[in-house]
């Protein structure tokens, strides 16, 4: 789809998605308040726990891990204009809910756009807000020592366990990859550091640090885990969408590129619909509670690559962008290929 064509495109799928790109501040509101709610309530339900086993405590950061993704995604919605009317209210609760799952809102915000606009793009893409994917040829032109050192990147308990960790509680205290023309974003990790400090400072005087990290630390390893398995689970499957940028199309690589994560609904609810990926990256003016709506009501929006949470397990063996074939492959693909298979 190229010149005219992908004119005709946007036009086509704008006229079927404007309907739904409305925020509705009341349900918005509605959202955050009840949201925020359980948040709070459920963490100091897990700090009383801390009189008895620990593993009731840990039992309790489930929900309160899910409620914390929850509220990311509000924050998600905030950075993209869609979740208020207003951009102001959209930056100052997008700038508050940051500290909570400790992500520079502004920050959080560019990079992300970046993501969006360049989503499968072999040359432009692959920078910011990506999950680090070589292609074959990429990969077989590394050295041994960068060939471990990527291994080792894409290894799955790396990108669960200690990925989110570094991404969340050391990158974004100081992302030395900003540029240093970024001043908002740089006001906003600054900003976001010192409403932690702030926090942090409240709640050890109120139940002390070892109480404080005993309740915290699962709760943001757990929610990181989470954030970071979907956002991976939603771009890299088999058959996704990856070109050089002269080949590439922004309406295709929505479509072919996002999946379709077809969870339970109360697992929809705790990740705020956005398994429904592929409409978020057609129209990412759609808020979070009209998602689910739009897909129900455009028949088009359905012919797409479903995922169910047993299917997308599978997406952890695939590693690298095969440009021969157009699908991801593992690792073993490399061994067949040197066995002339």
């Amino acid at each position: 789809m190229h010149g005219p064509t992908s004119s005709a495109v946007s036009r086509y799928w704008n006229k079927l998605l404007a309907p739904y790109t409305q925020a509705n501040d009341r349900r918005a509101g509605f959202q955050l308040a009840t949201t925020g709610t359980l948040f709070v309530a459920n963490w100091l339900l897990m700090a009383w726990s801390l009189r008895g086993p620990y593993w009731i405590t840990l039992l309790l950061a489930l929900p309160a891990s899910g409620l914390l993704t929850r509220l990311f995604i509000f924050q998600h919605d905030c950075g993209h204009g869609s979740f208020f009317r207003s951009m102001r209210t959209n930056n100052v609760v997008g700038s508050a809910l940051g500290i909570l799952t400790l992500t520079p809102y502004a920050y959080w915000r560019r990079t992300h756009a970046v993501h969006h606009g360049t989503s499968g793009d072999l040359d432009h893409g692959r920078t910011f807000g990506e999950v680090k994917t070589l292609t074959v040829k990429e990969y077989l032109a590394r050295s041994s020592w960068q060939r471990f050192g990527y291994r080792l990147y894409r290894n799955v308990l790396v990108l669960l366990l200690i990925g989110p960790f570094y991404q969340f509680v050391i990158k974004h205290r100081l992302p030395l990859d900003t540029p240093r023309g970024w001043k908002r974003e740089w006001r906003s990790v600054l900003w976001t550091n010192f409403g932690l400090l702030a926090i942090v400072a409240i709640a050890w005087a109120a139940i002390g640090l070892p109480s404080l990290l005993l309740v915290q630390v699962p709760i943001t390893l757990i929610s990181g885990a989470l954030g970071v398995w979907l956002f991976y689970v939603q771009h890299q499957f088999e058959d996704t969408y990856w070109r050089e940028h002269p080949e590439w199309n922004f309406h295709r690589a929505a479509i072919e590129g996002s999946s379709y994560y077809d969870l339970p609904v109360v697992l929809h609810w705790f990740t705020g619909n956005i398994g429904f990926h592929h409409i978020h990256h057609l129209a990412s003016r759609i808020p979070n509670y009209r998602l689910r709506e739009c897909f129900r009501k455009v028949p088009e929006l359905h012919e797409v690559t479903r995922l169910t949470i047993w299917s997308s397990l599978r997406s952890a063996r695939l590693h690298l962008w095969d440009e021969d074939g157009g699908k991801l492959v593992g690792f073993g693909y490399l061994r067949a290929l040197r066995a002339g298979v």
